[in-house]
């Protein structure tokens, strides 16, 4: 069974939101503007004409900049052709001396509104060109560059090149997410797969190769491949060179992640009994000790914390000899479960788990701390040579669901 997990982060579309409310508030005030002062207007039918024009390429227009997709160049044209010919459709409409005292434009603010779309579709270049021709046209339809014009148009200026900016760096951020999230998940495909192959197969090969040199004969050369193929399975595992099942885009709504998980054989929804897992472990040389009450963890998590009892069990069989014996106990503090695995074996000589790790032997490494950092837990190792080993397993309840 598959399930796929779409995590999604945008720092661009609410500014496309934003701005689309602010499109429709900004024609609001235009039409209120024009209706306050209308008797002061020489040609008040031109000026209605505009304004008409304005509010229904607003509206039409709606759904044009909820999205960078829908946003193309050709509307951003169109958008700041209609900015500009209502400002210097002003002098036409407007008295002349309202001009001159620095009354607003036909459309007034709704014209930054345009350079903010260009803005947020292409960055700060697209913004300083955007501005750079309402500038003039504020110029034109003044008559002179004047304080009050200058001061309008280099704000108009600044606030678009700096938004502008603001949206690159978040693109660049959301690009730099997306490919740390693929990593994440490939790494933790990787580590997946490593821990079944540990499990199965290398053990598999060191056991042939081992019982073949025994054997002799034909066996021992059996036993020397499967020993050559064990040295190469572990370092294409320890190398990282294993596909991921993780697909990294960004598809106008920020940085997008979509992981595919293949649950494991067995893995059911709901709870299990950790007791009933570890159960089978018990035996003439390992004892199981539990609490008398069902210690209930979600399936996919008891599942893999009993598979890295199994990999410490299997240390204990590999390592501390066929005369070892081994304790398994279970406590439930209720906001965690604690599952400690010790042996009465020689013990591990100080830096020998860093140096298995070196040569690729990532039993520990991936099959136990792995499994637990999967699962949000913790796994400590004590060991003193000569006096056994103990597996210490904590998994907070809670931050078990498998990421």
């Amino acid at each position: 069974m598959k399930r796929e997990r779409v995590v999604s982060m945008s720092v661009e579309q609410p500014l496309w939101r934003a701005l689309t409310v602010y499109r429709v508030l900004t024609m609001i005030y235009a039409v209120l503007l024009f209706a306050s002062a209308h008797q002061e207007f020489n040609r008040p039918w031109l000026a209605i004409g505009y304004l008409t024009l304005l509010a229904g390429w607003t509206l039409a227009t709606f759904n044009k900049v909820a999205n960078a997709q829908s946003c193309t160049r050709r509307f951003l044209g169109l958008d700041l052709a209609v900015a500009l010919t209502g400002i210097l459709l002003t002098p036409l409409v407007d008295a002349h001396e309202r001009i001159a005292a620095g009354g607003p434009t036909l459309p007034s603010i709704w014209t930054a509104g345009s350079v903010l779309a260009f803005a947020i579709k292409g960055g700060w270049r697209w913004a300083g060109f955007a501005s750079s021709f309402v500038a003039v046209a504020n110029i034109v339809q003044r008559g002179e560059p004047t304080r009050d014009t200058l001061h309008n148009v280099l704000l108009v200026w600044v606030a678009s090149i700096a938004i502008g900016y603001v949206v690159e760096v978040a693109r660049a951020s959301e690009a730099t997410l997306a490919r740390a999230l693929e990593i994440e998940a490939a790494t933790r495909e990787r580590e997946r797969l490593a821990r079944d192959i540990h499990d199965g197969v290398l053990q598999v090969l060191a056991m042939v190769q081992r019982r073949g040199s025994e054997i002799g004969g034909e066996a021992a050369e059996l036993g020397r491949m499967a020993g050559e193929q064990e040295v190469a399975l572990r370092t294409l595992v320890s190398s990282g060179l294993v596909p991921a099942s993780r697909i990294s885009r960004d598809a106008g709504r920020g940085a997008l992640v979509d992981s595919v998980e293949v649950a494991e054989p067995g893995a059911d929804e709901g709870e299990l009994d950790l007791r009933s897992l570890l159960a089978p472990h018990a035996g003439s040389r390992i004892s199981f000790a539990e609490p008398g009450t069902p210690v209930p963890l979600p399936a996919p998590a008891a599942q893999e914390l009993a598979a890295a009892v199994g990999a410490a069990l299997d240390n204990v069989r590999k390592h501390a000899g066929d005369g070892a014996r081994a304790w398994i106990l279970l406590e439930d503090w209720g906001d965690e479960v604690i599952v400690t695995v010790r042996d009465d074996g020689p013990g591990i000589p100080p830096g020998r788990l860093d140096q298995a790790e070196g040569e690729g032997r990532m039993g520990v490494a991936l099959s136990i701390r792995g499994r637990l950092r999967e699962l949000g837990g913790t796994a400590e190792l004590v060991s003193v040579p000569g006096q056994g080993t103990e597996v210490e397993l904590k998994v907070p309840r809670g931050r078990t669901d498998k990421r």
